[in-house]
């Protein structure tokens, strides 16, 4: 069984709360896009963990967990977040985490560039987490990436550094008017770190394949969600990578096979961070109010999150394009305050009601069409079967149900492993 994780949205809908929930039963969970550019929280009895680059399943011990060729490392984070993990006592070896030796390597020159160009752009930025994504991307598809399988041959690894650092250098030193980058500093990076990275690293192509073909159990977790994607998004307020589950085979290494089952995750309300156009968006006490009940933080950068009404338009549209055969709805019990649960049910366009997912400035003009259910006004957090929930609770999620054309499968009312109600 091969299942695909995936965010409907712009990001930040819980997916690693219920990658962490549904991997119970999986022999393997994969990452296959993104860097650490954005974060999966998850609560569980050992408390509570915001993973950047390792993949949900980390935190159950009997899964593998395998970050494949379509990510982009940041080696030195990646350290720092294993050592914090080891330190609460996750267990992690070659055993159970292996690395794509097609991965690329996010190097230090990418993240300085990141924050170069945001500083260029200055009120025209891109609200970029100044991670290295970008660039790092950028310089995959140009051919000038260091990859990770290349640490493991040190007779051509210092060639490669100061062929790509000179090219580097001619944007740092003749664009920007940086300091530039030396290539020195950035071989002994690579040497730190990679020390203790490589024993990870392996074809996990080679692995995957096997897998399954032993018929294992296989979750693909996606970072961001699908108004995220580079071709399919709120271009160019995207990230870098392909947010949707069609990719996953290709960025885990697996490109023959073909999936399962694809889980979109959703929020019961809207959020969004960093800059773009974000049609249901809220505003004031309304949204300050939304923010503090749900946490709305980035889990990456601290950043406040903008928070808005659900969006069935955005909604209906990343069910779609992600394929979604069914949904998991998060955050329900952070609404329990709400009297009145604002909806956007459609977008006004120049006048026009419009219900399919406008691109470009049409969407900058896009304006939303609000309505209004009643709230119901009480903890639903200990709720566990969908007749324990208050029947407003239950109209909301038939009328989102209904409005996205997609089966609500699950719903989370808490952070807790165990707060959840399947349908």
């Amino acid at each position: 069984m091969l299942t695909a994780i995936v965010g409907i949205n712009w990001g930040d809908e819980g997916k690693g709360r219920m990658v962490d929930l549904l991997s119970e039963n999986q022999d393997v969970v994969v990452r296959y896009q993104g860097g650490n550019n954005a974060g999966h929280t998850v609560v569980n009895e050992l408390g509570k963990f915001v993973l950047n680059l390792l993949p949900s399943g980390i935190l159950r011990e009997n899964v593998i967990n395998v970050m494949g060729n379509g990510m982009v490392i940041d080696m030195e984070h990646l350290c720092g977040e294993i050592e914090k993990l080891t330190s609460r006592g996750i267990k992690i070896t070659p055993d159970n985490l292996k690395i794509s030796d097609r991965a690329v390597i996010c190097m230090p020159y990418h993240v300085l560039l990141d924050s170069l160009e945001e500083e260029r752009l200055k009120d025209k930025k891109y609200g970029s987490t100044k991670r290295g994504i970008a660039p790092v991307y950028s310089d995959k598809y140009l051919k000038k990436g260091i990859r990770m399988g290349d640490i493991l041959d040190e007779a051509t690894l210092r060639e490669k550094v100061e062929d790509i650092v000179n090219y580097k250098n001619l944007l740092i030193e003749g664009g920007y008017k940086a300091e530039s980058v030396k290539a020195d500093d950035m071989y002994n990076w690579l040497k730190k770190f990679g020390e203790l990275i490589k024993p990870f690293i392996s074809d996990t192509g080679v692995f995957l394949n096997n897998a399954v073909k032993e018929n294992k159990k296989i979750m693909f977790e996606a970072q961001l969600g699908a108004l995220r994607d580079i071709d399919f998004g709120i271009y160019p307020y995207t990230t870098s990578s392909s947010t949707i589950a069609a990719y996953a085979p290709i960025g885990s290494g697996v490109p023959g096979v073909k999936l399962d089952k694809i889980i979109g995750i959703v929020k019961a309300y809207s959020s969004c961070v960093g800059e773009g156009p974000f049609t249901s968006e809220l505003f004031g006490d309304e949204a300050d109010a939304l923010r503090e009940a749900g946490g709305e933080y980035g889990a990456a950068t601290g950043r406040p999150r903008r928070v808005g009404a659900f969006d069935v338009v955005a909604t209906r549209y990343g069910c779609i394009v992600q394929g979604a055969d069914e949904i998991a709805i998060t955050k329900l019990d952070v609404m329990s305050y709400m009297k009145q649960i604002p909806i956007c049910v459609a977008y006004d366009v120049d006048g026009e009601r419009v219900m399919d997912f406008p691109i470009g400035d049409r969407l900058n003009r896009a304006k939303p069409i609000i309505e209004y259910m009643e709230g119901w006004g009480t903890d639903i957090s200990n709720c566990r079967k969908f007749t324990d929930l208050p029947q407003q609770a239950r109209d909301y999620i038939i009328f989102i149900e209904k409005a996205i054309g997609t089966k609500i499968k699950y719903v989370s009312v808490g952070a807790d492993r165990d707060a959840y109600i399947e349908l």
